[in-house]
């Protein structure tokens, strides 16, 4: 059986300058690494024209593995809101790419991505890079952070699936909902 015949998830982590990707299968209980990498753009090219790379790699990522869903941080703000703008802008397109071939997105805190892969929501980006290498038997770490990043979101989103299927499944999901209705 081939690693692709599994469920496929992207993971995405963007930055003006630099967004990482990662490509995952599951297959039953256990994690492959199809793809990751990063995708650079030049400081002196103008916005418009890095924002326009990131779609087209994104779009050819979409193409090439078909994933069934795409997970990305959540953003964050923080102090330097020149960043926060950046980081808004290239995960704007990246969520553009993703809508237009119908892949839904997921997104996660930077807690809820520490406890999907470390199992500690106050793990070091060490730790978690060095349970991605594990979870993925990669033979050596990985040299880019944000391809890390990339690969530590979907490997949340592939933990975090098995346990929202199960509640969606049980009918627990319509009780709660209905129960939020209620209260208002």
């Amino acid at each position: 059986m081939s690693v692709q015949a599994g469920r496929v998830i992207l993971g995405l982590d963007p930055g003006t300058a630099s967004t990482g990707y990662g490509v995952i299968s599951v297959v039953g209980n256990r994690l492959h690494a199809l793809d990751f990498g990063v995708m650079e753009t030049a400081a002196g090219v103008p916005l418009e024209k890095r924002l326009e790379k990131i779609f087209r790699e994104t779009n050819e990522l979409l193409t090439k593995h078909q994933p069934s869903a795409t997970a990305v941080e959540s953003l964050f703000f923080n102090a330097n809101v020149r960043t926060a703008l950046a980081v808004g802008q290239a995960r704007g397109v990246t969520l553009l790419a993703c809508a237009q071939v119908g892949c839904e997105v997921f997104e996660y805190t930077p807690q809820q991505i520490k406890q999907g892969v470390v199992g500690y929501g106050k793990a070091t980006k060490e730790q978690v890079m060095e349970m991605v290498r594990v979870l993925l038997a990669l033979p050596s770490a990985i040299s880019s952070d944000h391809a890390a990043d990339a690969l530590g979101v979907a490997i949340c989103h592939a933990n975090t699936c098995g346990i929202r299927d199960g509640i969606r499944k049980s009918g627990a999901a319509g009780a709660a909902d209905a129960a939020r209705r209620s209260l208002r």
